[in-house]
């Protein structure tokens, strides 16, 4: 299981290294000048000049080819990764302005000109409010979504499943922005069932504040990837309901919440410990809509933000961040395999 473990981790590392080489190289073939973009309303070309050297994005020197700038640019990043560096990146610079100088420890992550802050206090900031979010949501469908389903198996064909199944494609055909706003609108504001969604530390303002300021937010992405978890959990527990061994424990009079308990649920938990691991590593950082809608400042909306100004290193932060969380989501999933399903043997 170790060398499983190691093996994975390092083959993460190299995806890791192999997706911020693609995201330099996009960035760089791309006509748009991110010096011009941060020259502001008074722009010349001496001032892009000097944006330019700031930003380091006139190495390598001369006429070099857009991809060859970008891997010149790349080996940088990695080298602030494992060393850290120093803004503005020209030593020129540096040297006529050092208390402008700005430190970036390992590992770092680059240095927004567009925020004037480093990538890495950015997504600090963020980070929280997006994986409070995820985590909430999760929970909420992962509970919700697999407990329906269950039920909705176990009635098949009464009116209880098809209520149920009839649910579940309603939340699935409404997009997210709508039951956002829906709930925003009527649920807090209208009728002041809950109070207004706001984001709420939990280390300052405790795990109750915390919950309720996710209550909305949460549902509303909860409510989408419930109903896959509904109807894979159904479709999943009757499968398994018609083996022979089930069959045979009916026979001897095994109770039905106890063959449920024990080994329906059991077999059925493993393709939906997939999906659970992948949705969650992956909604921590693809709820723009969700965060634009109730106002959280998460990485969604930070990742929309960076794309919008074309500013590269925030845009390669999150997606190694995010990258990163899919990989080790994935080595989770393999290891709670073996436990979940004895007859899941790692290699």
């Amino acid at each position: 299981m170790l060398a499983y473990v190691i093996r994975r981790v390092f083959a993460g590392v190299i995806m890791l290294i192999v997706m911020s080489l693609v995201t330099f190289m996009l960035f760089f073939a791309s006509p748009v000048d991110p010096a011009r973009l941060t020259c502001g309303k008074n722009c010349s070309p001496t001032i892009i000049k000097q944006n330019r050297k700031a930003l380091g994005y006139d190495q390598p020197s001369g006429d070099a080819p857009a991809l060859v700038k970008g891997v010149v640019q790349w080996e940088q990043f990695l080298v602030g990764v494992v060393k850290g560096r120093e803004f503005p990146l020209d030593k020129a610079l540096r040297d006529a302005a050092p208390n402008l100088v700005t430190n970036c420890p390992a590992p770092c992550l680059g240095y927004s000109p567009k925020s004037n802050e480093l990538v890495t206090t950015l997504i600090k900031e963020r980070f929280p409010v997006s994986f409070s979010l995820g985590i909430a949501a999760g929970v909420m469908w992962i509970v919700g979504g697999v407990a329906l389903g269950a039920i909705a198996a176990l009635r098949k064909g009464k009116i209880s499943d098809r209520i149920i199944v009839g649910a579940t494609l309603v939340a699935f055909a409404f997009p997210t922005f709508f039951v956002g706003r829906f709930l925003y609108k009527f649920v807090a504001l209208k009728w002041q069932l809950v109070p207004l969604p706001v984001y709420s530390d939990i280390a300052t303002y405790g795990v109750g504040q915390w919950l309720i300021g996710l209550l909305l937010p949460a549902l509303t992405l909860a409510l989408f990837y419930m109903a896959s978890y509904v109807r894979m959990t159904r479709a999943f527990v009757l499968e398994t309901l018609s083996e022979d061994y089930l069959r045979t424990a009916k026979a001897k009079g095994v109770k039905p919440f106890t063959i449920l308990r024990k080994h329906t649920m059991r077999a059925a938990l493993t393709p939906l410990v997939t999906m659970a691991g992948l949705d969650l590593s992956s909604v921590i950082g693809g709820a723009i809509i969700t965060e634009s809608v109730f106002n959280y400042q998460g990485l969604g909306q930070l990742a929309a933000k960076a794309a919008r100004d074309y500013d590269l290193p925030v845009t390669v932060g999150i997606v190694l961040v995010l990258a990163a969380l899919v990989i080790v989501a994935n080595i989770v999933v393999d290891i709670l395999y073996a436990f979940i399903d004895p007859r899941v043997r790692v290699g």
